[in-house]
């Protein structure tokens, strides 16, 4: 699950061994400052345009509770044309009321509390990022960098899907409301 970029540490190459096939992380080497690494996790799911599942998001939850505290920077990435076409929909599945709010507070909180450590989460988005789940893990980042080939969609409403990831209540805060209801 590492590519030739890898200079990853014993304890990250432990982890990169336990990831689902749908992530890669690579430890980039240090630069300028001593102690200061950036790593690159990328959603390794092209041939499913990088749909989110629920293996993927406790994979990057897990990244993200191991993160040494010589990393100062994450890069979130997307392998070939796109960062993510959002929920896998082949995930989907009937759920009860109370499953279905206890799935949507499990992608919440790893959206919520992950991203934020160490210190700086980049997204680096192009093509498609769908707001389902994905667009709703760039908004938890601190920074999205969007080439100019990304584009995006909510294509919920259409689908009758609740969003559940906590991009309802992040995205107004970045482009703010009255972009929300045009």
């Amino acid at each position: 699950m590492q590519d030739s970029r890898d200079s990853t540490s014993a304890p990250l190459a432990d982890l990169a061994a336990s990831l689902p096939p749908s992530l890669k992380i690579v430890l980039l080497p240090e630069q300028s400052v001593p102690d200061t690494q950036v790593l690159v996790i990328t959603l390794a799911r092209a041939h499913k345009r990088n749909a989110l599942d629920d293996t993927t998001v406790l994979g990057l939850a897990a990244v993200f509770e191991a993160l040494p505290s010589t990393v100062r920077a994450v890069v979130l990435e997307g392998e070939g044309e796109h960062f993510s076409a959002g929920l896998d929909l082949s995930e989907l599945s009937e759920r009860d009321i109370a499953a279905g709010i206890a799935h949507s507070r499990l992608w919440h909180r790893i959206f919520r509390e992950h991203p934020v450590r160490p210190g700086a989460c980049h997204c680096r988005i192009e093509g498609r990022c769908h707001w389902w789940r994905r667009l709703e893990l760039a908004c938890a980042a601190h920074l999205r960098v969007a080439e100019t080939s990304a584009y995006y969609a909510l294509p919920e409403g259409q689908r009758g899907i609740f969003v559940g990831g906590g991009g309802s209540v992040r995205l107004p805060r970045l482009i703010g409301v009255s972009r929300m209801t045009t």
